[in-house]
């Protein structure tokens, strides 16, 4: 019996030691937004996050992950109480408002890498995001729509931070932001 985290479920399962992890993930979690591309990790299309680094997990057998994180595109998201339905995390939006997917089937993977080069590095340049997603394999040729969307994730992450004077309480901040942005 094997232990395993994803997406900040604790799960213990019955399967062999060398079963690829994007296997347990489909076949026995049954979270299907992990695709299977080449079964080489050349391709991408299996990528999760492991600890928080990208990895393939059509190679990475589940005996190796016992006892740490993994998260799948199913796991980015925000939960919303209100709803019961995932928010989007900032790069999948991103990624509609770019309309980056045309067949779709590497975008789950491209995500995933481009989530971890964001958490890593904010402020991406070209070069950086070159080097963090050529592991990506994208047939239907997105690299330049990709690149804008992370550029686009990148700046509205940027925007989030909100920086309180010392001299107010949060509370006032918000409200003067508020006031100011009605101007």
């Amino acid at each position: 019996m094997l232990e395993i985290t994803v997406n900040d479920v604790v799960h213990q399962l019955d399967v062999e030691p060398d079963t690829p992890l994007l296997w347990v993930v489909r076949d026995e979690l049954k979270l299907k937004g992990t695709k299977f591309g080449c079964g080489m990790a050349q391709c991408g299309a299996c990528t999760v996050h492991l600890d928080g680094v990208p990895i393939r997990s059509c190679v990475t057998p589940i005996s190796s992950v016992s006892g740490r994180s993994i998260t799948t595109i199913e796991g980015i998201g925000e939960p919303s109480e209100a709803k019961q339905v995932a928010k989007l995390h900032v790069v999948q939006q991103a990624w509609i408002e770019e309309q980056v997917p045309q067949c779709g089937y590497c975008q789950s993977g491209q995500i995933m890498s481009a989530v971890a080069l964001l958490e890593k590095n904010s402020q991406p340049t070209d070069a950086d995001i070159d080097q963090a997603m050529a592991g990506n394999v994208c047939r239907c040729g997105m690299y330049g729509r990709i690149r804008t969307a992370i550029h686009s994730a990148s700046a509205k992450l940027a925007n989030e931070i909100i920086l309180t004077p010392l001299d107010k309480q949060p509370s006032e901040v918000s409200a003067n932001a508020t006031t100011a942005e009605g101007s």
